[in-house]
């Protein structure tokens, strides 16, 4: 179990990484009125892909018994954020010509919903507490 949770919380650090990096992305191609291609997708992809990976790693967490009250308002808003993610990146995908805006809110939403599911369970997004198993 401590092998998961180091993962589940290491892997924060990468999800905000490419987060910050689409934002970037996304903002730059916004400013400049170029047309959206290749990298949007894989960055996008990308990002969703960390969630959805950060969400199974925390469900697997849950699964094996580590679980305590304050998790209830992190999983729905980690799972509120992998919504709002995957609904606004297949939007812009299905649009006739995919742009920028629907990405880059995409990725700010969900950020902000992993920030208010984080801060549920009273930590930073910087923040990290030793692994300690629940009491029986």
């Amino acid at each position: 179990m401590n092998i998961l949770y180091s993962a589940h919380s290491g892997l924060r650090y990468l999800v905000v990484l490419v987060a910050l990096a689409a934002i970037a992305y996304f903002a730059y191609g916004l400013a400049t009125k170029k047309p959206a291609g290749k990298a949007v997708r894989i960055l996008g992809s990308t990002f969703v892909g960390l969630v959805d990976l950060q969400i199974l790693l925390g469900l697997l967490m849950v699964a094996l018994g580590r679980f305590y009250p304050a998790l209830i308002g992190h999983i729905v808003l980690m799972v509120l954020a992998a919504g709002v993610v995957h609904t606004l990146l297949v939007l812009n995908r299905k649009r006739a010509t995919p742009g920028f805006t629907l990405p880059l809110v995409a990725v700010l939403l969900g950020l902000a919903l992993i920030w208010g599911g984080i801060a549920a369970i009273q930590r930073g997004l910087f923040q990290s507490i030793p692994y300690y198993p629940l009491p029986v």
